[in-house]
């Protein structure tokens, strides 16, 4: 079922068309942090070359760090490693979309958190219609 599979799914993996391009017509251009690897189309197409990512991991576009992602949408031209500043010391590194995962934020009164909230204060009174 391994071939078949990747040929209509895309939650796993590449799908066949992706790999097919990756092996015939794509470069290698570099790679990030998480292990994601970076193509362009050898050939203009349109006047620009096709460009596209294979995901170590989940197919998740979060996990495309902010520089590369710029560089995918043809934002920027330069490869990022060459054509960006190095980060600054305030910045924080990208982190993917955590949610669906038991990392993801819960807060108090949450259900996965426990369910249970904070007691009331008795800072609150309810509106009533009748108050003038």
């Amino acid at each position: 079922m391994g071939i078949f599979k990747n040929i209509f799914t895309w939650w796993e993996g590449a799908t066949f068309g992706t790999a097919m391009g990756t092996w015939a017509g794509g470069e290698r251009v570099g790679s990030d942090a998480l292990g994601n690897v970076y193509y362009q189309a050898k050939r203009e197409r349109d006047g620009r070359r096709r460009r596209w990512v294979m995901y170590k991991g989940a197919n998740d576009a979060s996990r495309v760090p902010p520089e590369w992602h710029g560089w995918l949408h043809n934002t920027i031209d330069s490869v990022p490693d060459e054509g960006l500043p190095p980060a600054r010391a305030w910045e924080k590194p990208a982190t993917p979309n955590l949610t669906g995962t038991a990392d993801a934020y819960r807060p108090a009164g949450a259900l996965e958190a426990g369910g249970r909230r904070a007691l009331a204060t008795g800072d609150y009174e309810a509106w009533s219609p009748d108050q003038s």
